[in-house]
């Protein structure tokens, strides 16, 4: 599988603030092997939260970012990292990786970015193709305490 289509969980939380009426966040993903993937449609609606499924994205992987889903996966909580943005009062997500370098990537560049708990299958899914193209780079032997090291291999 080349792709794995995912639907993202938004919530939108009220507050009791006079800076900000309310707070938008990615709070989850889930499989999206369904009819209608791109369908957005309402989970939760009471008075102090609405939750909403966003369908239509898809992880894919790349193998140049192979050594971002091993740092990813062997991490104490792996992550999916959603980036959204809020358009016209609501918060739409536009990306979903499991890449650190590129959540770091995103954040740099000021965008507005969850991670959320990976689910059992995707994480399957990554751990395949890790195992597959992920090669740990070669250790390099550095002498400490020799200021004349660098002087010597220059020779």
């Amino acid at each position: 599988m080349d792709r794995f289509p995912l639907a993202v969980i938004m919530e939108r939380r009220r507050l009791q603030s006079r800076w900000a009426d309310e707070a938008w966040e990615a709070v989850g993903v889930v499989p999206a092997f369904g009819d209608n993937p791109g369908a957005t449609r309402q989970l939760v609606a009471e008075a102090d939260r609405d939750q909403y499924l966003v369908g239509g994205f898809a992880l894919e992987l790349f193998r140049d970012e192979a050594d971002n889903y091993f740092l990813n996966l062997s991490s104490p909580v792996p992550k999916v990292f959603v980036m959204w943005r809020r358009e016209d009062g609501v918060a739409k997500p536009l990306s979903v990786t499991v890449s650190y370098g590129e959540a770091a990537r995103l954040l740099d560049s000021g965008e507005q970015v969850d991670g959320v708990a990976m689910p059992r299958e995707i994480a399957d899914w990554v751990g395949e193709f890790v195992n597959l193209h992920y090669k740990p780079a070669p250790r390099k032997k550095i002498r400490r305490n020799d200021p004349l090291a660098q002087d010597r291999e220059q020779a």
